[in-house]
C-alpha cells in the first residue's frame, strides 16, 4: 500500500473558466507515461465552467450537492450524486452547480499530445444557465 499525502493546496478556479467561485483539489495529474488527470471540483451555488471541449472526452462523476450539465444543442440536465457523465472528445458542454446548491464532481480527463487536457471558450450566459 503507498498513501500519498496531499502537498498542493485547494486552488480558487480562474476567472476565464469559470462564472462564480470555483475551488479545485487535485486528485491525479500525469506522471511517466500517463495523461491521465482528475481533480476534485467545488462550485457554490451558480457556479459554472465555460464552454469547452477535452481532445479524449471527459467523465464527472458527482459526489455531492445538485449540478446542471449541457452539451451544445442539448437540453440542460439535473446531476446528483451518483451521476456520472461522459463527454465525447470534442463535444463543447459546461457543467456546474445548481442555483441555490453547492455541487462537487471529480473531473477526470487525458492531456492531447501537446500536454493540454481542454480548449476553454466562452461564458456560459446567465440567460442559458437559466434555461433550465
Amino acid at each position: 500500500m503507498e498513501i500519498t499525502r496531499s502537498s498542493i493546496d485547494t486552488n480558487k478556479g480562474p476567472a476565464s473558466w469559470f462564472t462564480g467561485d470555483v475551488y479545485i483539489d487535485a486528485v491525479a495529474a500525469p506522471a511517466g507515461s500517463s495523461t491521465f488527470a482528475a481533480a476534485a471540483v467545488h462550485f457554490t451555488p451558480g457556479a459554472r465552467t465555460a464552454w469547452h471541449t477535452h481532445p479524449h472526452g471527459q467523465t464527472i462523476f458527482v459526489t455531492e450537492g445538485v449540478g446542471r450539465c449541457q452539451r451544445e444543442g442539448g437540453p440542460i440536465e439535473k446531476i446528483r450524486p451518483g451521476d456520472r457523465v461522459f463527454f465525447e472528445p470534442g463535444e463543447n458542454h459546461w457543467h456546474g452547480a445548481a442555483p441555490g446548491r453547492f455541487m462537487v464532481h471529480i473531473a477526470m480527463q487525458q492531456n492531447d499530445d501537446s500536454g493540454s487536457p481542454v480548449t476553454w471558450g466562452e461564458h456560459v450566459t446567465d440567460e442559458q444557465y437559466g434555461a433550465a
